[in-house]
């Protein structure tokens, strides 16, 4: 969200918010299937993870457009093999295979479009 609200294309301003509501759903969705087996999230996630993002997004935002979606493309590619991970390991939870299969696809959408649009840009200059 922090990187929507540095960078003055609109379109591109949309998007990443558009991304951050979707991380967002990710942490809930993750945070619901926890809950489901009877543990809480750790206050990593409520807490310290967004403070790291928004900081984060402050500083990848001040290195302009271009950067900015390079690193956003290296975090989704983490995102991706760590739900690759997961998906391996899950066995027969059709809710959460469910649930990772869905984020992996939403990882793996936003690093087309974050690669896109650098591919468009760079082309530009």
């Amino acid at each position: 969200m922090a990187q929507s609200k540095m960078v003055n294309d609109i379109y591109i301003s949309k998007v990443l918010e558009r991304s951050s509501y979707i991380e967002q759903q990710h942490v809930d969705n993750i945070a619901a299937q926890i809950r489901k087996y009877g543990s809480e999230p750790t206050i990593f996630g409520d807490i310290v993870s967004p403070l790291l993002g928004k900081t984060a997004g402050n500083i990848t935002a001040a290195f302009g457009i271009v950067p900015l979606l390079k690193a956003d493309i290296l975090l989704e590619k983490k995102a991706m093999s760590d739900y690759k991970d997961l998906i391996l390991k899950v066995g027969k939870d059709h809710a959460l295979f469910s649930v990772l299969w869905a984020n992996l696809i939403d990882e793996d959408l936003h690093t087309a479009w974050f690669s896109n649009k650098v591919q468009e840009l760079e082309a530009c200059r």
